[in-house]
């Protein structure tokens, strides 16, 4: 292969990475005042906007039960580990979720119950 498609081919790359790389913080949220406390929101398992995209579900698709989650995702239901739950309050007053996919299936990154008023 010559240089110039190799060139090529690496700089194609490089540009497929990078969108990838800002898909998930497009600004849209910018001027927002909970953004910031997103930013560093975190369950046991890391910081929970990082590395998945979080969305609010609604009341009919999550539940407690035994002191435990569960939460419905893509008529799913899955078990929300421990490790997962955010533990302080939730300043956004909804249920959220950040799943991620991988080949074994729909885990959960962080889970926030809502403020359940």
């Amino acid at each position: 292969m010559s240089f110039i498609k190799v060139s090529m081919a690496v700089m194609a790359l490089a540009a497929v990475l990078a969108g990838n790389a800002t898909a998930r913080d497009d600004g849209r949220y910018s001027g927002s005042p909970l953004k910031p406390w997103f930013d560093t929101l975190r369950s046991a398992k890391g910081l929970c906007c990082s590395v998945a995209d979080g969305f609010v579900v609604a009341d009919p698709d999550w539940e407690s039960k035994d002191g435990h989650f569960r939460v419905r995702i893509e008529g799913e239901w899955i078990m929300v580990p421990d490790d997962a739950v955010v533990t302080e309050p939730n300043r956004a007053g909804r249920t959220m979720v950040w799943p991620l996919k991988g080949p074994s299936g729909t885990s959960i990154r962080c889970f926030m119950p809502g403020s359940m008023t």
